[in-house]
């Protein structure tokens, strides 16, 4: 058998939005592994970007240039439900998890080569709804959509454009749910793998979709989310 020991992103550039936690970091070293150079766009690392901020995007993927993956994995949770929530909230959401996708998408596309892959961050709560979650879970159906969409358009390109939905994962997002042992208890139980997802989970994924062993994947949402959307009943 002959093994070859190249990293699989070997002479890549990789962007990677929220990279300075979380999934995006964890994304972020396992690309980096991977053999990918990364830049990082996130507001809280040394070169501070707004996604939501065009021009800020703009020039920092021009930096980038190429652009050979982009990892789309900033994102903010709101939860409340529709009735109670606040119409700044409710932009927020939006403009960070579904506008700044569209922008980092189009400054890279114009720096992307054939070959090329986008991996946006959704979530399982996009594909089956939790309570008390309206802006969240309506900003993570839409980027599913999206996904599909720029597969379309951008396949003739030989772009591959996918998406991963992830379930409840230990990053800062989930820190205060997590501190009530009651609710822990209970959400983990809503797992059926048994426990919550670490990041490194979710950067495997990533990694996958990014390489040159995905290369006939595209407009794709891939649950990695420990049997969450499976089926449950429970609140959280």
């Amino acid at each position: 058998m002959i093994i070859n020991s190249m990293a699989r992103l070997e002479g890549r550039t990789a962007v990677v939005t929220g990279g300075a936690s979380g999934i995006g970091a964890a994304a972020a070293e396992s690309l980096r592994r991977e053999g990918a150079r990364v830049t990082i766009l996130d507001l809280n690392c040394d070169n501070p970007c707004d996604i939501t901020n065009a021009g800020q995007v703009r020039d920092a993927i021009e930096r980038a240039d190429p652009v050979d993956v982009l990892v789309n994995a900033a994102g903010i949770a709101v939860r409340r439900a529709a009735g109670e929530e606040e119409e700044d909230d409710w932009d927020r959401c939006m403009a960070v998890n579904v506008k700044g996708i569209f922008l980092c998408s189009k400054y890279a596309l114009a720096r992307m080569p054939a070959g090329g892959s986008i991996i946006h961050l959704s979530s399982a709560v996009g594909v089956v709804g939790v309570r008390d979650r309206a802006a969240y879970t309506a900003s993570k159906g839409a980027i599913i959509a999206l996904t599909r969409n720029m597969a379309l358009d951008y396949a003739a390109r030989r772009i591959r454009v996918n998406c991963i939905c992830p379930g409840f994962v230990r990053t800062p997002l989930l820190d205060a749910l997590l501190r009530d042992p009651e609710r822990a208890q209970r959400l983990t139980a809503m797992h059926p793998l048994g426990r919550i997802g670490e990041p490194e989970d979710i950067a495997n994924a990533i990694v996958f979709l990014a390489s040159p062993e995905s290369s006939w994947i595209t407009g794709h949402a891939l649950v990695v989310d420990g049997g969450f959307s499976a089926g449950h009943a429970s609140p959280i």
